[in-house]
């Protein structure tokens, strides 16, 4: 691991960004592990033209990727993972010795060890909401353990449902709800994706990767229904120190 001096840089890139969880948790990390000589910065970039701009920066080891641009961040690298490859998203960029930069995706890595810890037998299906880089990821990972899932979009595209189209019948044969969107972020805390949460029982899992509010109304909602209920914040801490390898080698 390189230590001393010398300032390495990490980052985080996306866009109104501000509240992100990388920053805070990375500057805790560097000073309880003692790890001198190291930074991390978000790249609050207003359109992907600036993407190569973050990349070039000297001393720069490596970032991670959110919101809008884990799918418009790939013609810029050299090479992907088997996994950001399969899943066509990228979250964590490491820039290699030689110059390359390498894509990856932890957050599959975070997803299931995050279910895992909740877990001792998974759902017999799962509702996706949401059909960015974030669900692709989720869907990766539910092929992986052969969990039938349906997609739950605002347009009905690629086979997807629309919200409006989500029935009782839905809710109970997809127990595993997912919100891979960003509805119910700081500040709008009292948005939440439209479905029947009438419908949801003590059968149910909603699982939000949303982290700021700790409790969405999504969940709340959950909650009040007697389902289980999840936020991303393990997922988040799981695909960091995912990333943290990566970076270090």
């Amino acid at each position: 691991m390189a230590t001393g001096n010398s300032n390495k840089r990490l980052g985080l890139i996306g866009k109104d960004i501000d509240y992100s969880f990388s920053r805070g948790y990375f500057a805790k990390k560097f000073q309880k592990e003692n790890l001198q000589g190291f930074s991390y910065e978000n790249f609050d970039l207003p359109n992907t033209k600036e993407i190569p701009n973050v990349l070039q920066l000297k001393d720069l080891l490596g970032c991670n990727v959110t919101i809008p641009y884990k799918e418009a961040i790939l013609p810029f690298l050299d090479e992907l993972s088997p996994e950001a490859q399969a899943i066509g998203a990228v979250n964590t960029v490491v820039l290699s010795p030689n110059g390359k930069k390498i894509g990856h995706n932890t957050d599959c890595y975070g997803f299931e060890n995050a279910l895992n810890d909740r877990l001792s037998d998974w759902p017999k299906g799962a509702l996706i909401l949401g059909s960015g880089g974030a669900s692709k990821a989720i869907k990766y990972v539910l092929e992986k353990r052969n969990i039938p899932y349906l997609v739950v979009s605002r347009h009905q595209n690629h086979g997807a449902l629309t919200y409006q189209q989500v029935e009782e019948k839905h809710i109970a044969n997809y127990p595993l709800i997912i919100n891979c969107t960003p509805i119910g972020t700081y500040p709008n805390t009292e948005a939440a994706p439209n479905l029947p949460y009438t419908a949801l029982t003590e059968a149910n899992f909603l699982f939000d990767l949303v982290y700021n509010p700790a409790e969405t109304t999504f969940l709340n909602y959950g909650k009040t229904q007697g389902a289980k209920i999840a936020n991303g914040l393990k997922m988040l801490e799981y695909q960091a120190e995912k990333a943290w390898e990566l970076w270090r080698g």
